[in-house]
């Protein structure tokens, strides 16, 4: 089923785009000065890929909330979208009720469940994606409503036309993406992934670990430049024989980093076992960074078949789930 899933991510966004355009979001009330993403796992993940690329566009400060509290600062001149998939994340639910009791302005992202019934018995808006996935499988569907709520809004640009396009290409190019996530598995195969990219696109490593976590049930870390090169870089101080570094490479970076990436592959040659590089491809920071989803989620699935794993299975996940409900 998560093969069938991972296959259907364009037409998954362009589904996504048809939900955005039939969404109806109640008109605002007072100025918003600042917006927040609530969310966690599979679907929060969105909420910070859209922070980084609006970072350059935004006309208000936006925060990503990963936890149960919300900062003082919320109240009635904010915008508090609550992504939960399953719609009953208890992090989400008791940010929904923080801004709630703050009078911020809510939007709700979900295929049902609690948060939904809030929102409807508080008069908030909403919008409902499909459900009975894996909540790693829809990002398609949350990531394209974040950047529609925020357009809506006035906050943000409008990003339907780069996302189209971006579904557009990879039908297209498919069969060849799924090549290259097979041979960069190969690679990963008893290796400890240790992953690096630029702080504007910390969002792709966090979901390629994500999903290397969750599909390929594998550990592995990310951090990005030019951040490690003040810490981390020192810890490359001796040969790491099972450890694969793999790099996200934008040929738009800042000048700056490049330079610093080139003297970090270096180390990483001398020290790591192996170096993957996996190059961007698109015309814009969100088509780069939806090739760059849909690339990490097909290695994660060709190292879940090679590792001779369920990608489906999150038993470990749904036991926490379990034991915090029974406290």
């Amino acid at each position: 089923m998560m093969k069938d899933l991972i296959q259907r991510f364009p037409a998954q966004l362009k589904e996504a785009l048809e939900i955005a355009s039939k969404a109806e979001l109640s008109p605002i009330k007072k100025p918003i000065h600042k917006a927040i993403i609530c969310g966690l796992g599979g679907s929060g993940i969105g909420g910070t890929i859209t922070k980084e690329i609006l970072f350059n566009e935004a006309a208000v400060p936006i925060e990503v909330i990963k936890s149960y509290s919300l900062p003082a600062y919320v109240d009635e001149h904010t915008l508090v979208i609550c992504s939960s998939y399953s719609g009953n994340t208890e992090e989400a639910l008791e940010c929904y009720d923080l801004a709630q009791k703050q009078k911020a302005k809510i939007v709700c992202i979900t295929s049902g469940g609690k948060i939904l019934e809030s929102a409807k018995k508080d008069g908030n808006s909403f919008i409902v994606v499909p459900g009975g996935m894996p909540p790693r499988s829809c990002l398609g569907y949350s990531l394209t409503q974040l950047f529609h709520i925020l357009s809506y809004y006035r906050l943000a640009p409008q990003k339907s036309v780069e996302i189209l396009a971006s579904a557009e290409n990879l039908e297209k190019e498919q069969e060849t993406i799924i090549q290259e996530a097979r041979s960069i598995a190969k690679k990963l195969d008893d290796k400890f992934p240790v992953i690096y990219s630029t702080s504007q696109y910390e969002g792709i490593a966090i979901r390629f670990r994500q999903q290397l976590n969750e599909n390929s049930k594998v550990l592995g870390w990310h951090h990005v430049v030019p951040e490690m090169n003040h810490n981390e870089l020192v810890g490359w101080s001796h040969a790491y024989t099972n450890v694969s570094v793999i790099l996200f490479n934008d040929r738009d970076d800042n000048p700056r980093n490049k330079l610093r990436m080139d003297f970090c592959r270096k180390i990483f040659q001398k020290y790591a076992s192996e170096i993957i590089e996996i190059q961007d491809k698109g015309a814009t920071a969100l088509e780069k960074v939806l090739y760059w989803i849909h690339l990490g989620d097909w290695i994660s699935m060709c190292l879940a078949e090679q590792r001779n794993v369920d990608a489906m299975d999150i038993k470990v996940i749904d036991n926490l789930k379990q034991e915090l409900a029974n406290k």
